[in-house]
């Protein structure tokens, strides 16, 4: 198959390190094509799943950005950073040796005031704009930032155990250390919860490590490390049409394909969903459509 001819999404397991702008690179030299991207952004440090979207598949980028993000989020007690993770842990001295750490009681009823709707403020340290201006590009400089609150939703928050002993190689020794599983909307910064989680308990936390394992339906079980890509990503390929599998579909005839291939409307009297996938008489994704007043179909995106 030729390069210029793939299209759809490639689960990545992303190691800690590399940005995802570097990942999506990586992918679009590996597999050759011109086009890629990604549905939501990881962190340098994080790891875990990445769905990088290749060929005319990116733009669907907007039908799967509201997915639902799964992680494992270590958060060190004892020490809060100002990048809320341990990114910045050279900046910070040492906690104050008289710090009482919270008990397994006092950790449940904390976390309980993080799950369900709320809202949250996101890391200084982030890519949201102040002013047409990345919060991060004010916040290295030291300038105030003042990020507006958003609304999230976490759906599960469960905390795994918590460990005083040296568990990972970057252990700062500072604290026990907070394993959660986290499921939460799109927009959601588990790094501001590791911060907040601190906060509330009165002795200070960051987020140490982070692991994506889903997004959406999707999990990390199923992604391909990156020395994997060139020589399996071609065939481990997700398609088109399967991305959008939670989406209604319908089956459109050599006419009806002309016209929405042309952008036009097409006419279906059913009561469905509001988005629906418009498959080719081969059963390939050829559009996405929004449903229109009078019973019309709306291609707003073709794949071509």
């Amino acid at each position: 198959m030729s390069g210029t001819t793939l299209q759809g999404a490639l689960l990545i397991d992303k190691p800690a390190g590399p940005t995802s702008h570097d990942v999506v690179a990586f992918v679009r030299r590996a597999l050759r094509v011109d086009r890629a991207g990604h549905t939501g952004t990881l962190d340098p440090l994080a790891t875990g799943l990445l769905v990088v979207l290749v060929g005319t598949a990116t733009r669907l980028a907007q039908f799967l950005a509201a997915d639902e993000k799964q992680y494992i989020a270590d958060v060190r007690l004892g020490i809060a950073t100002p990048t809320y993770d341990a990114a910045s842990l050279s900046a910070v001295g040492s906690p104050l040796s008289d710090i009482r750490y919270p008990t397994p009681a006092e950790i449940e009823a904390v976390l309980e005031r993080f799950r369900g709707s709320f809202l949250q403020t996101p890391p200084p340290f982030s890519a949201k704009k102040v002013a047409s201006v990345p919060a991060y590009e004010k916040a290295r400089k030291n300038q105030p930032v003042e990020l507006k609150p958003v609304a999230v939703t976490v759906r599960e928050l469960e905390r795994l155990g918590t460990a005083e002993s040296r568990t990972h190689t970057s252990d700062t020794g500072h604290g026990g250390l907070l394993r959660l599983r986290v499921a939460a909307s799109a927009g959601f910064y588990v790094r501001s919860l590791a911060h907040n989680i601190g906060q509330a308990l009165g002795c200070g936390a960051h987020l140490e490590a982070l692991r994506r394992t889903g997004v959406g339906r999707f999990r990390v079980e199923d992604a391909l490390t990156l020395d994997r890509v060139e020589s399996e990503g071609t065939a481990r390929l997700t398609s088109a049409n399967d991305l959008l599998g939670h989406m209604p579909a319908t089956t459109l005839t050599e006419d009806s394909a002309r016209r929405v291939f042309h952008g036009n409307p097409i006419r279906d009297p059913s009561s469905g969903a509001d988005q629906v996938r418009l498959l080719d008489p081969a059963g390939a994704l050829l559009a996405v459509a929004e449903r229109r007043p009078g019973g019309l179909l709306q291609p707003v995106v073709v794949l071509r």
